[in-house]
């Protein structure tokens, strides 16, 4: 059994529980799940099933889009509302400051991750030592907010949508952004509603999901990697491609553009893999072959 479930995850239980249903549902043991959500948060959460574990990567790189609540006038150690209160302060902004503030982090940004998150840094995650009392200074990361809307604005809550890259925290977006207006804030609130073509609206909810109706909500591995063009080979060119030889005939390649990832199908619509052309021809860079 090879595909992705696109899963509505409660609130309440880890990204690690849902993998752990899946496995009990299903029988196959190689389950994992693409991108981590918190207990507290809920929403899509891509699980991944037997071979298609090998893109895992892939999926996580697509951007990401949240609908979260932050509350003004609070910061918590873990930067939401489960965290232990460390801050308070009166909310002295209007809405056009709030407005303007959280506007200035949409680009390119740098963003340090939180304590507790699931980062690893030498060897041990960071909600490990936070657990001990230990803070280590966190190196910032380049992220990408591509677009917040902000639905709204009821101090000292304000809640908001925003479309990011992969590795983003919104827990830290919403403590930098109280850190802005000079009053703290903490998320209160966080649902993903959508991991690329992932969404809300085509998600089964974990609770729906059965041995039953399991296999009818599988993803192929191909359309799961819709962010990437497809291209086509004659059959008699499977054997190479599956052993990793580069294609170096011009009259194949000629038309493939150098660096960029591709869908590799037959012309009878076999998928193959992930391929990506380079200064030595054509080969496949992951083997997706079911």
């Amino acid at each position: 059994m090879d595909g992705i479930i696109n899963i509505y995850k409660p609130e309440g239980i880890s990204s690690f529980d849902v993998v752990r249903n899946i496995r009990k549902l299903s029988g196959i043991k190689k389950v994992g799940h693409t991108g981590t959500l918190d207990p507290m948060a809920k929403g899509v959460l891509p699980i991944c099933l037997g071979k298609s574990t090998k893109i895992v990567d892939y999926i996580m790189k697509d951007f990401k889009i949240y609908k979260a609540v932050l509350k003004l006038g609070e910061v918590s150690d873990t930067y939401d509302r489960e965290g232990k209160i460390i801050q308070s302060s009166k909310v002295d902004v209007d809405e056009n400051e709030i407005i303007s503030v959280i506007n200035s982090f949409i680009g390119e940004i740098d963003q340090v991750p939180p304590m507790y998150s699931a980062l690893k840094v030498n060897g041990k995650r960071l909600y490990e030592l936070a657990r001990q009392g230990i803070e280590i200074e966190r190196q910032s990361r380049k992220i990408n907010i591509y677009d917040i809307i902000i639905e709204e604005i009821n101090i000292p809550y304000v809640t908001f949508e925003v479309k990011c890259s992969k590795g983003t925290y919104i827990r830290s977006l919403c403590y930098d952004i109280g850190e802005k207006l000079n009053c703290g804030a903490l998320m209160w609130d966080l649902e993903r509603v959508a991991t690329g073509k992932f969404t809300k609206e085509n998600a089964i909810r974990l609770e729906d999901l059965s041995t039953d109706n399991l296999e009818k909500n599988l993803i192929p591995m191909d359309k799961a990697l819709h962010m990437y063009d497809k291209i086509y080979f004659e059959e008699d060119a499977e054997k190479l491609l599956v052993n990793g030889v580069n294609i170096k005939d011009k009259t194949f390649i000629a038309d493939i553009k150098t660096d960029i990832i591709y869908r590799v199908y037959l012309k009878n619509d076999k998928f193959i893999g992930l391929g990506m052309k380079n200064e030595f021809g054509f080969k496949i860079i992951k083997l997706l072959l079911v």
